[in-house]
């Protein structure tokens, strides 16, 4: 799945969760997808409400996992792995979410702008 968002349009976050949850169909353990469908919402909601642009989601699913990646187009990296992420009080819990639930997760610098990804595999809900 292949999915362009346009900057500012939170509209597209339920398009985006529409899609991936066609894609997923019955994959993984229940609880699954709708982890997936968190997760993914999460980081391009992040996209568009702190980016100046639009942002491109890629899910690529297999038996043996899910990898989400949401790239923007603007400088600027979020905390990486491993590092605590800040505990706001309205800011900051969708990387929390996706620390606490992914199996893996990352920040990638793409020339001009940065992904975000993570990864799920199917027995985790």
């Amino acid at each position: 799945m292949r999915r362009s968002v346009r900057r500012a349009d939170l509209r597209a976050v339920a398009e985006v969760r529409r899609a991936l949850r066609a894609l997923l169909g019955h994959w993984g353990e229940p609880g699954s997808a709708e982890v997936a469908e968190l997760l993914t919402s999460e980081l391009v909601t992040n996209a568009l409400v702190h980016t100046e642009e639009g942002a491109v989601v890629t899910a690529t699913v297999a038996p043996a996992r899910l990898l989400v990646e949401v790239r923007d187009f603007t400088a600027g990296l979020v905390e990486a792995p491993g590092e605590p992420v800040p505990d706001e009080s309205t800011h900051g819990r969708g990387l929390l979410l996706v620390q606490s639930l992914a199996d893996a997760w990352g920040v990638r610098a793409h020339g001009l702008g940065k992904a975000v990804w993570f990864e799920l595999r199917p027995g985790r809900a």
